[in-house]
């Protein structure tokens, strides 16, 4: 994780800018006598005005963060009401999270049709839901209101959207397209060319579950690297296109051991294995999506000297986007926080990187070290 940094003259403005105001979330539900308990989970992330389905304005008011919305996806009359406001501007531009009654595929499937941009399962974990309401919904308190601020939130919010199409509605069967990358990438490359790796990495690094996280670290480095080595912006597109998707395998692996909170057995650790090559059978049969981009989903984990998967490519068997890809997923890696350990700092983790030797590509992971030692 970033270490501390002493704060400049222009780090203070910015803070005199942010909002002092708290968190505050719109919760609707056609079953109140059901939705107190969820009422009183979300007072611990801040305040939480509830209203009747029947009751939704056709434009939240402005000092709304978000807003949950917890019916019963079977009644028509209030899947009717909720799909007619949720289809206007004022509510597509923010958060809107579901209140699922299990975790059945039709519910899942439905919510992402009517405007879901994240969902929880009945019933309730606490600790899981505040964890999601953090990721999902911005803090007030944290919103930065200068323009480079505001750049910074457009870019996390859209990659955060991303990783909810990638973890959540891949797995329930709603398609992945190309245009959903697409229409991220423009906020993420202005967020972090308008601010700076550094506070992409701190923002991402404070709201995001352990492979959301992974994926929005990854994207910060490849983004930041292609902007340091100079590429063209077309160049930057397709490595951020890439650091999206690289882990999107990961989604069709059991929950149980992706987020497990200790050391990964060998037979688990096996399982993880298996992800790029479920990322790339999934696109693949999907279609749409570049040659590159499946290059980069299957072969992140090739070493140059042949012991890497899931193929054994060597040498020159292995792309320039793939090589790249490969340094900053294994930067990423060694310096987040993990249940097991400590993060590195740092200058241990290019170390470790350098140690690996012919591995990866040596020259290339020099050029990265501005970028590894710029970024705390």
């Amino acid at each position: 994780m970033p270490a501390t940094t002493v704060i400049s003259r222009g780090s203070m403005t910015a803070l005199a800018n942010k909002t002092s105001t708290k968190r505050r979330l719109l919760l609707a539900s056609d079953r109140s006598d059901q939705s107190r308990e969820l009422a009183d989970i979300l007072k611990t992330a801040g305040e939480v005005d509830t209203i009747s389905t029947s009751e939704l304005p056709d434009e939240p008011a402005d000092h709304f963060s978000g807003i949950v919305v917890d019916i019963n996806l079977r009644s028509s009359e209030s899947v009717q009401q909720v799909r007619n406001k949720l289809r206007g501007e004022a509510y597509r531009s923010m958060p809107r999270l579901f209140v699922l009654a299990d975790a059945l595929h039709h519910g899942s499937m439905q919510a992402w049709a009517l405007g879901a941009t994240d969902t929880i399962s009945r019933p309730f974990d606490a600790a899981g839901i505040l964890h999601r309401i953090s990721a999902a919904f911005p803090d007030t308190v944290r919103f930065d209101a200068t323009a480079s601020g505001k750049a910074l939130n457009r870019g996390i919010e859209a990659a955060h959207a991303v990783m909810v199409k990638i973890f959540q509605k891949l797995p329930a069967g709603v398609p992945l397209t190309y245009a959903d990358i697409i229409e991220a990438e423009n906020k993420i490359l202005k967020a972090i060319k308008r601010t700076s790796l550094r506070e992409w990495l701190t923002t991402v690094g404070r709201h995001h579950t352990d492979s959301y996280r992974h994926c929005l670290f990854v994207t910060g480095f490849a983004v930041a690297f292609a902007q340091h080595l100079g590429m063209r912006e077309d160049d930057q597109r397709r490595l951020a296109r890439a650091a999206l998707l690289h882990d999107v395998g990961k989604a069709f692996v059991p929950v149980a051991i992706l987020d497990k909170r200790a050391k990964l057995s060998d037979e688990e650790l096996e399982v993880i294995r298996q992800h790029p090559q479920l990322g790339y059978d999934a696109l693949a049969a999907q279609g749409g999506f570049p040659p590159e981009m499946l290059d980069v989903v299957l072969h992140h984990h090739e070493y140059l000297d042949g012991t890497g998967y899931p193929s054994g490519l060597r040498g020159n068997q292995i792309s320039d986007i793939v090589r790249l890809t490969t340094i900053v997923d294994i930067h990423a890696a060694l310096v987040e926080r993990r249940a097991y350990r400590l993060p590195f700092t740092h200058a241990k983790a290019f170390g470790i990187m350098e140690q690996m030797g012919d591995k990866l590509d040596q020259h290339l992971l020099q050029s990265f070290r501005p970028v590894a030692f710029g970024s705390f």
